[in-house]
């Protein structure tokens, strides 16, 4: 979604690059169709080159089960990332960075590693409107949203909507994943602090003591006189 309204914004195609779709059946099959879908991408910047989920096709480069075609794999993207001059503006997405080999995310193949947190209250208010207004509903009170993420607020306006409820009584039926998956949540956000940038606002990542995310500012060369 991100990638699709920053190509729209910027005015350049968005494609998708299925890495697994990419993985070939013969000897060489693989490095082939890599080399063959990064030379496309060349050709048809200025665009952005969206990768989801990368760290699933990428977790095992190190492994030998598969005689190597992932490490071949992984070194042709490594090679396009640093040497590419074309104009595509790559976005990756991963649900556990730290399963990423750490050569991946080193500076100059990306401008920056950002970690995106749970929505802030801020956010979960410019959310409620987008799918009220799909689903055709009116709201005169929202249900107690904390730690919900966007597809829960779409899941419980859905179910208003299909079972003609109101969202309250919706929202009884909606488990937050950061219920269902807490230990994996606070595992993500304790790795992030310090080491990834806030997409929620500028600075560093920080995690306070008491659960809520922190933002450590870039000092501005603006005077302050």
């Amino acid at each position: 979604m991100y990638c699709k309204a920053l190509g729209n914004e910027t005015g350049r195609p968005t494609l998708i690059l299925d890495i697994g779709s990419l993985l070939g059946s013969l000897v060489g099959d693989t490095e082939r169709n890599i080399r063959q879908a990064l030379r496309r991408a060349d050709a048809m910047s200025p665009c952005v080159l969206m990768v989801d989920e990368i760290e699933k096709a990428l977790s095992g480069s190190s492994s030998s089960t598969d005689s190597g075609v992932s490490a071949r794999l992984f070194g042709t993207l490594l090679t396009w990332l640093s040497d590419h001059t074309s104009d595509v503006f790559v976005v990756c997405t991963a649900n556990d960075v730290s399963r990423l080999p750490p050569e991946f995310s080193r500076a100059e193949r990306f401008d920056g590693v950002f970690f995106l947190d749970l929505p802030t209250q801020a956010g979960r208010e410019l959310i409620w409107p987008i799918y009220l207004k799909r689903y055709g509903l009116k709201a005169k009170e929202l249900p107690e949203d904390r730690d919900w993420t966007g597809a829960e607020i779409a899941s419980c306006c859905r179910l208003a909507a299909m079972l003609d409820i109101s969202l309250k009584e919706a929202a009884r039926h909606v488990v937050p994943v950061a219920v269902t998956a807490a230990e994996s949540v606070e595992k993500l956000r304790t790795w992030a602090s310090g080491r990834c940038l806030t997409a929620d606002d500028g600075g560093i990542y920080h995690r306070h003591a008491n659960g809520e995310p922190k933002v450590t500012r870039k000092i501005s060369r603006a005077s302050t006189n």
